[in-house]
């Protein structure tokens, strides 16, 4: 409730001396006042109401702690004065006649259980979009309560909007797994975020609308390079899934605009498919594929046969292995980050090692700014050690992170490297501890 000093002020008074008073009493206790003065609330029913309250905040002080200590019964009178206000404002909009008729409708004790009530289930809707991370159980705990009971209805209004958004999204990319038979658990067991299973569920639709299962990375790179070879472009209009419930499709359509500008990228020819879906790369980081161990290993022995076929080495001869300097550098690390740290000391020109400390990654980055690098070196360096079955693979993995991250570990804007060791801590072996 506001007030302000009308135009006809006294002399000497102008429009900026204006003072607007604001209220800022609990909203139950505005609505209280506006039905006394009104005779919205008869006096009995405000005798009730102080009746109410002692047993209610003996209550609310025992659940939360004890009724012994007066300074639990004053945090109680402010919780249930809280969960009142929040169970008027809820049901009132804000009105303060309309409040006024539910204290005079209803007892103050049903009104603060009433807001209790609305706490728990927020509390009980999710926090994160990451099935890895859903919780299982129904009953929010006391310390949760706790908290949000002494909040104020502008955040609960907030974190009620934000956790309805993330629970729409998991709904929605329930939806889309159900369609294209993918167990939660296998949802649950990789962390997949719900919004990257709703984007790759779209783009799947576009790419192979009869499919009738989620993608793995062997069955995507197999249909976009079919898309490719096709000269197949990018949909004027993302086409969306039919039968859609309402919930799905205010999801789906908050999703399509970003999925159709993805669409571009993945029919771009001069991105190859290897390096678009590396596991550690941006587009993995946000279209959830399946893992399917079987059918990459399958893919990789299909791989191989077809480099020997085509005449990557001499015929009838195996494929050449890494050299005795690969294999003294890496020690026998041939995950992504620890060859993405050694090309990058490479580039660099500083020890090559396949692990660095936050300070070496941060001494690189600044080396780096300062008198550039060079990729063609790793390159180089992978044409002539790597093992020959391997070295396309290598030299595509290392291609795309020059590209995705040339920009910021150059960026001079980063003056405290923030971003480019995040860049590291991302995509390298950045360790804590000493050399």
């Amino acid at each position: 409730m506001t007030s302000s000093i009308p135009d006809s002020a006294p002399a000497g008074q102008g429009a900026s001396s204006a003072l607007s008073l604001h209220d800022a009493r609990a909203f139950f206790e505005k609505a209280l006042l506006h039905g006394i003065r009104h005779g919205i609330v008869p006096p009995e029913k405000v005798e009730a109401i102080g009746a109410d309250a002692p047993k209610g905040m003996v209550q609310i002080a025992r659940y939360f702690g004890t009724e012994f200590l007066r300074p639990d019964l004053e945090r109680a009178r402010e919780r249930m004065v809280n969960l009142v206000s929040l169970d008027l404002l809820e049901e009132s909009g804000g009105d303060l006649g309309r409040a006024a008729q539910m204290l005079r409708e209803h007892t103050f004790l049903s009104r603060s259980k009433a807001g209790s009530d609305r706490l728990r289930r927020l509390i009980a809707l999710p926090q994160s979009s990451n099935f890895g991370f859903l919780s299982t159980t129904g009953e929010p705990d006391v310390q949760q309560l706790s908290v949000w009971s002494l909040r104020s209805h502008a955040e609960y209004r907030a974190e009620l909007e934000r956790r309805t958004g993330i629970a729409s999204a998991i709904a929605t990319a329930r939806w889309f797994a159900e369609r294209l038979d993918v167990d939660e658990s296998a949802l649950e067991e990789t962390g997949a975020e719900a919004e990257a299973v709703v984007r790759m569920g779209l783009l799947w639709h576009w790419m192979h609308p009869a499919a009738e299962a989620w993608p793995h990375a062997v069955s995507f790179e197999k249909r976009l390079s079919a898309m490719r070879r096709k000269g197949i472009p990018p949909p004027p209009r993302l086409p969306l899934p039919g039968g859609m419930p309402a919930e799905v499709a205010a999801v789906v359509e908050a999703q399509a605009p970003a999925v159709l500008a993805d669409a571009v990228r993945v029919l771009d020819e001069s991105v190859a498919t290897r390096t678009l879906l590396r596991p550690m790369g941006s587009f993995r980081a946000r279209y959830f594929l399946q893992d399917d161990p079987l059918a990459e290993v399958d893919d990789y022995h299909h791989g191989l046969d077809a480099l020997l076929e085509a005449g990557g080495e001499e015929e009838g001869e195996p494929a050449a292995p890494a050299s005795r300097t690969w294999e003294r550098v890496t020690q026998g690390h041939e995950d992504e980050h620890s060859l993405l740290t050694l090309f990058l000391c490479l580039a660099a020109g500083v020890p090559r090692k396949t692990v660095l400390t936050e300070k070496a990654a941060a001494s690189l980055v600044r080396r780096v700014r300062k008198h550039g690098w060079q990729p063609e070196l790793a390159e180089e360096f992978i044409r002539d050690h790597a093992a020959g079955a391997r070295r396309a693979s290598y030299l595509a993995l290392w291609k795309s992170f020059v590209d995705e991250s040339g920009r910021t570990l150059l960026d001079p804007r980063d003056e405290r490297l923030e971003e480019a060791r995040a860049l590291l801590r991302r995509e390298c072996h950045v360790a804590d501890g000493a050399e």
